[in-house]
């Protein structure tokens, strides 16, 4: 095999089209707990172009050149010497820990506990679609313990997130309510929403009550509109911040000295917390491939089934996270390598 490949890297902090590259550089190195994958797709994310813009270095630091990606559909190629659950030709997919960060280039590696077998009815495509919005939402759903016949309000309906999301929490037997625009109302309908509100032209505020479980994947003032909805001791499960809970602080590792700043940013939401007496969490997405395993599950069984906005080649691979970048995306943007 060899050693070089191709891969999209970030060379620092800055706009998409200065700071990405297609570079030439040397095929991960695989430890005896990973796997070594021949990359067929790799989904993007908001996480991808928001490292190019540097809005994730408080959580970590990144040595450029950095291969970028986490959702990963393709083939085995090697396997490490411990690894049991995979052998090479097995078809798999994934979204990597952020220490194998770099899906979006010929070859990629993933510890073996974060894979799980490529779901028999996806394409490489539409499987590199689910991994991130998957485990989320699954994630988040198991976190505030969705339940059958619980409502639960999904924001950003059309997105990746919640395109997953109303077709998982409707699987599960929840009533769904979900926003997005205009022109997404009927097909959002189609995924499984039992109302859809278009923020057009009408506000949820003035309809809701009463709501279990609260999916904020949109923040800045939707997370404190939550509590207006919410019920005594309902759940809302957090994306995209900003404000980060003691408990999640501390799993993903930051400094006591930020403590003050979160504080700081939860002075709203903590007392709407504490008068409604919710369960409030910043989600900490596990890349946990018994968790893929499950939602595959799903997905065979027709619950769930992968929707794709576009597909971009991989030298076309910058444009795709600008049009991400830009919004308006009708379910996953996904960079096929073939």
């Amino acid at each position: 095999m060899t050693k070089t490949m191709k891969a999209l890297q970030l060379t620092g902090y800055g706009k998409l089209s200065a700071k990405l590259k297609f570079q030439d550089c040397l095929v991960p190195v695989y430890g005896e707990h990973d796997v070594l994958i021949k990359v067929k797709a790799a989904g993007i994310n908001p996480i991808d172009y928001k490292m190019v813009k540097g809005y994730t270095r408080i959580l970590r630091k990144i040595q450029f050149p950095a291969t970028i990606g986490y959702d990963v559909a393709g083939v085995v190629q090697a396997v490490g010497a411990k690894v049991s659950r995979f052998k090479a030709g097995d078809e798999v997919f994934a979204s990597v820990d952020y220490l194998r960060q770099g899906t979006i280039a010929e070859y990629a590696v993933a510890l073996e506990g974060t894979l799980a077998l490529k779901p028999s009815n996806l394409s490489f495509i539409e499987a590199a679609s689910i991994p991130l919005v998957g485990l989320t939402s699954y994630q988040a759903f198991q976190l505030g313990q969705l339940k059958a016949g619980q409502k639960v309000l999904i924001h950003a309906g059309s997105g990746g997130v919640g395109t997953f999301a109303i077709q998982y929490a409707k699987a599960l037997g929840a009533i769904v309510y979900t926003t997005t625009s205009t022109k997404n109302v009927e097909w959002v309908k189609h995924l499984g929403a039992d109302r859809v509100f278009d923020y057009t032209a009408e506000t949820y505020l003035d309809h809701l009550s009463e709501i279990d479980f609260v999916y904020d994947t949109v923040g800045k003032h939707y997370t404190s509109e939550a509590f207006q909805v919410l019920k005594q001791g309902g759940a809302v499960i957090n994306l995209p911040g900003p404000f980060i809970d003691r408990q999640s602080q501390i799993e993903l590792g930051l400094s006591p000295l930020l403590r003050p700043v979160f504080a700081l940013l939860g002075m709203q939401i903590k007392p709407l917390i504490k008068k409604k007496k919710a369960l409030y969490r910043f989600l900490l997405m596990d890349t946990n491939g018994n968790d893929l395993e499950q939602i595959a599950r799903f997905i065979e069984a027709g619950k769930i089934k992968a929707v794709i906005d576009s597909v971009y080649k991989f030298e076309e691979a910058i444009l795709a996270l600008e049009k991400l970048k830009n919004g308006h995306a009708k379910g996953k943007i996904v960079i096929t390598m073939e």
